[in-house]
């Protein structure tokens, strides 16, 4: 029976991973809903708790802060960024730069003596003063008063608040301090559950760390098991690569760590809770927590659990499996920490549906829904961690006189909340208890604010003076029935991203096992044999494409843009066949295949809807009497010649605008790519396209220059290396006889990303692997040159070095492949001569299978930014250091290689981002975010200098560049002149 109801909710959760927002709804609004008599005495419980929480507004100084500092103002927001970065960052100079950009603009003179706290207006002062040494003139009164004291001053009393508001959120820098902070007089009655700062490993000494400090926090609170106290794990610190990709390696990896701590702990008679972990690990978690829960060696141990995400449209039957192990489970149920980076990866991947909620309400519906059913379980030690006094009267008004229950509250935040139920009705209320050093916690830190302090949330409103109380308690189950249940109207589902403009192309969610298996055994299918490749008739090409232009230029521009989305379609219905054919001639791992058929149909369907916008007949002013039309007309035949990197996406994104705007097209693939081109070019012809319209040509070299030099042809869109478009440049001009024709440009670069004190090293490592190594380096726009501040260097590159050795080499149709091997021989060779040469400077490489083109990710150390002076088209990396204070130099020496083609920033200063978006001459500046996807419509691509000609594919001046323009002015007066005179009531006959 437990066995039938765990498979039961099992096949529930897939149901309701991506399923509709009103049909996940509609069962829980049922379940959370209250009788009005019910309602009458939760109202009046709420009130009181709400008059408890307001009471202790004095005393909290997290409440006091979101009261005087709100985080939708710019002091508030402002804090925040600084708190993030501030104890991080090395070097004065930085330093001093951070706290010149996070207070210089925000008017904290307003707030001076405002709030009922002595700290939090202490804390202002300090930030006047900031203020005053920053943002001030030279004449102000307060710079002059204090500067004798000088920047030395400002960092020590802004590092100050910053360690000040640390201490506010953190229960103890080591689980030692913590277990003695909560014997303080504040904590009593109350028990803890402590965290350990173990937000994600990038490393495996990362891993390993956590896990010691996991070990030595069971110890410690085990010393005194009659406290009550428990710890929480979170599994995604415990292995570097806690992906559904990776899960044969990472699940008996982790299961094997939480069996120990758990045994560990039931051996100390104290409680382990499992924490959660973003959607897509849900599953595995799953299997990780129940096959630990079933250990024989854990019988009779009631005190193990998990926490459950009510944002998340599974929990409830999460809740039901929990139920069905045949244990005692303890639950923790949360609201949810990772809302917006599920909002957008769900986005980013075109998925069908959100794995959550888009209403705060929604989410409020959930967590009560699914509470019932927890107070209801028989097998379930329910914990409701809420900050909401109406969530937690509700709960009181069902759990009745039943008390084996607690309730949760984040350390720092819900001050008077619980107080009274705790220590004069007898209620248990345990706190979530952050442990760790204060640069650790920041990160966390800022989340748990921007969480619980969002506009939404309960914190929030309840440090609104302007909102009643009945608009405070407002019900969320009426909320949701008002609007049925429908998402919130500012979040369109994933196809509709790019609305009006054009559909979103569909992904593939890898994060579901099922649709991950089928995937890989759609993609290792063998392929249909090759006939060979014959001969290339180039000249018999461009005269078939030369006699259709005629007819295909004239069709209408909605006939044109309406085949370029019936291509769309096809691409994503043959989808499966086009990702095999990627992943077996082109070497794509699984997700660069998908990525590529999705960017072929976004060009599709963004150039239509380009063309229909904009080559339409345009009507520009005149004299009375005279007509002046532009009208955008195709050139000709176009030569499309596409790289091997992104055989179907650029193939086709070149040739389909050549395509729409009204031009014929000989189009030739590379010559180790040629069977994803034959596929497309067949799936063009379905759609529409007559088939001398665009006429195909395979081939090496021989056939590109025969292409290009044929006088016929009007137009040459090229992507690969810079000399062989020099080498085109050359031939389009060579003959004195030949028109001057377009040539569309876009080769690679010395792409570099510029890294300072103040980034978060994670978030740059995890940037830098994925814009190094993913696609085995053979993109475009890959990083090759990593620049990182001095002061910071060594901790970065050692963590990079941890996160290399992650990284799996092997057939990218295996899904945990991350490094494939490299497209031919060719490159191969001199990727590896490069590598030899290079010797003592090669800082790290990894070992590569025996059999295949594999070259191992690597980096090298360079003396100079100047040490790199060529592209490698491969998986290796090239890191220098540069100096505080010079970052517009560093910029400018980047500048002087003469590529143009991407460049990153990691900074958290705002100052920064401006210079470098000012003084940066690249096509492509990604802040703060990887260098590689661009997507089409949203951040169209291509370079400059050594880079590229430009007009930016995937972008609105595109299309132009393959148009001749053609301005028709029409003299109306001998024909009568401009009749619409004759009906102005101005004079007359």
């Amino acid at each position: 029976m437990t066995i039938a109801v765990a498979s039961d909710a099992r096949k529930a959760m897939a149901k309701l991973y991506r399923a509709a927002e009103p049909d996940v709804l509609k069962p829980l609004l049922d379940r959370a809903a209250t009788s009005p008599e019910s309602r009458e005495r939760i109202m009046g419980h709420a009130s009181g708790l709400l008059a408890d929480l307001r009471a202790a507004q004095s005393r909290g100084w997290v409440n006091q802060f979101l009261q005087e500092y709100r985080l939708n103002s710019s002091e508030g927001v402002a804090l925040l960024s600084l708190a993030e970065a501030f104890l991080r960052v090395p070097d004065p100079e930085t330093a001093d730069l951070l706290i010149a950009d996070k207070l210089g603009d925000a008017d904290w003179r307003a707030h001076t003596g405002k709030s009922a706290s002595r700290l939090v207006n202490s804390a202002t002062w300090g930030l006047v003063v900031g203020r005053a040494l920053v943002g001030e003139g030279e004449a102000g009164p307060l710079k002059r008063l204090i500067s004798r004291a000088g920047e030395p001053f400002v960092r020590q009393g802004v590092g100050a608040a910053m360690r000040m508001m640390g201490e506010i959120f953190v229960m103890g820098r080591t689980i030692d301090e913590a277990t003695r902070r909560m014997k303080k007089p504040e904590n009593k009655g109350f028990t803890a559950s402590f965290d350990m700062l173990g937000e994600a490993a990038r490393t495996q000494e990362d891993a390993e760390r956590y896990f010691q400090a996991y070990v030595q926090a069971i110890d410690a609170v085990g010393r005194d098991p009659a406290a009550g106290h428990s710890v929480s794990v979170k599994l995604s610190a415990l292995h570097p690569r806690y992906e559904v990709a990776r899960r044969a390696e990472c699940v008996p990896a982790l299961t094997q760590m939480l069996e120990a701590l758990a045994v560990q702990a039931a051996g100390h008679g104290i409680a382990l809770t499992v924490d959660a972990e973003e959607s897509e690990r849900l599953e595995m978690s799953l299997d990780i927590i129940g096959a630990v829960a079933g250990l024989p060696s854990l019988n009779g141990w009631e005190s193990f659990g998990m926490a459950v995400q009510a944002y998340g449209k599974r929990a409830r039957p999460v809740v039901q499996w929990a139920n069905s192990l045949g244990r005692v489970m303890n639950v923790r149920l949360v609201k949810g920490a990772y809302w917006d980076s599920e909002i957008k990866r769900t986005q980013v991947e075109g998925l069908a549906d959100y794995p959550l909620f888009t209403r705060k309400a929604a989410t409020d519906v959930s967590y009560l829904a699914v509470a019932k059913d927890m107070l209801a379980g028989k097998n379930i030690r329910p914990a409701f961690a809420s900050h909401n006094a109406l969530t937690v009267a509700t709960i009181l008004e069902w759990a009745g006189s039943n008390r084996d229950f607690e309730f949760q509250r984040l350390h720092g935040m819900g001050d008077g909340l619980y107080e009274r139920l705790v220590r004069e009705q007898g209620y248990h209320c345990r706190i979530y208890a952050p442990v760790g050093g204060h640069r650790d916690l920041l990160a966390y830190l800022v989340r748990r604010l921007l969480e619980n302090g969002a506009n939404s949330s309960f914190v929030h409103q309840l440090a609104d003076a302007r909102l009643t109380e009945a608009e405070i308690l407002a019900d969320p189950v009426a909320k949701i029935a008002a609007v049925g249940g429908s998402r919130h109207p500012s979040i369109p589902l994933p196809v509709d991203l790019f609305r009006p403009g054009h559909r979103n192309s569909g992904g593939i969610d890898l994060s579901d096992i099922p649709t991950l298996e089928r995937t890989a055994k759609v993609v290792n299918a063998p392929m249909e044999a090759s006939a060979g490749e014959k001969v290339a008739d180039v000249a018999g090409a461009v005269s078939r494409a030369h006699a259709a232009f005629g007819g295909w230029s004239k069709r209408p521009v909605e006939e044109r843009a309406a085949i370029l989305e019936r291509l769309a379609d096809l691409l994503e219905e043959d989808r499966d066949r086009l990702m095999a054919i990627l992943v077996q001639e082109a070497f794509k791992t699984i997700p660069d295949a998908i990525g590529e058929v999705r960017e072929a149909a976004d060009f599709c369907r963004y150039y239509a809807g380009e063309a229909r916008a904009r080559l339409r007949p345009v009507e520009l002013p005149g004299p009375t009497g005279e007509r002046n039309t532009l009208h955008m007309d195709g050139r000709g035949v176009w030569a499309t010649v596409a790289p091997w990197n992104f055989p179907l996406a650029i193939f086709l994104g070149q040739t389909v605008a050549a395509l729409v705007t009204g031009n014929t097209v000989v189009a030739k693939p590379a010559p180790q790519t040629p069977a994803i081109a034959r596929a497309a070019v067949a799936l063009a012809h379905r759609a529409g396209v007559p088939a001398d319209a665009l006429v195909l040509v395979t081939g090496g070299p021989e056939v590109g220059q025969a292409l290009t030099e044929d006088v016929r042809v009007m137009g040459v869109a090229f992507t690969g290396s810079t000399a062989t478009a020099k080498r085109i440049a050359r031939t389009l001009v060579a003959d004195d006889d030949r028109p001057i024709v377009p040539l569309i440009a876009e080769t690679g670069g010395i792409n570099a990303m510029i890294v300072d004190s103040t980034a978060l090293p994670e978030q740059v490592v995890a940037d830098v692997v994925t814009s190094s190594f993913r696609s085995a380096g053979q993109r475009c726009s890959a990083l090759r040159l990593l620049l990182v501040q001095e002061e910071v260097a060594d901790g970065v590159i050692a963590m990079l070095k941890g996160a290399m050795d992650t990284l799996k080499l092997g057939p990218t149709g295996d899904p945990a492949t991350d490094v494939g091997p490299v497209i031919d021989r060719a490159a191969y060779d001199k990727l590896m001569a490069y590598r030899a040469e290079a010797g003592a400077r090669v800082i790290k490489t990894l070992d590569a299978p025996a059999e295949g083109l594999f070259v191992p990710p690597t980096l090298v150390r360079l003396d100079r930014i100047e040490d790199l002076d060529r592209e490698w088209f491969g998986p290796i990396l090239h890191v220098a250091t540069w100096a505080a204070g010079t970052l517009s130099e560093t910029i400018a020496r980047v500048n002087a290689k003469g590529y143009g083609l991407t460049m990153g920033l990691h900074s958290r200063i705002a100052r920064a981002v401006e210079v470098t978006e000012a003084e940066a001459e690249v096509g492509n500046l990604y802040v703060n975010r990887s260098m590689i996807g661009a997507v089409v419509g949203s951040q169209p691509f291509g370079g400059e200098g050594l880079s590229g000609t430009g007009p930016k594919a995937g972008g609105p001046h595109y299309l132009y560049r393959f148009c001749a323009e053609r301005a028709v002015s029409v003299d109306t007066t001998s024909a009568g002149g401009n009749a619409t005179l004759l009906s102005l009531d101005e004079g007359g006959i």
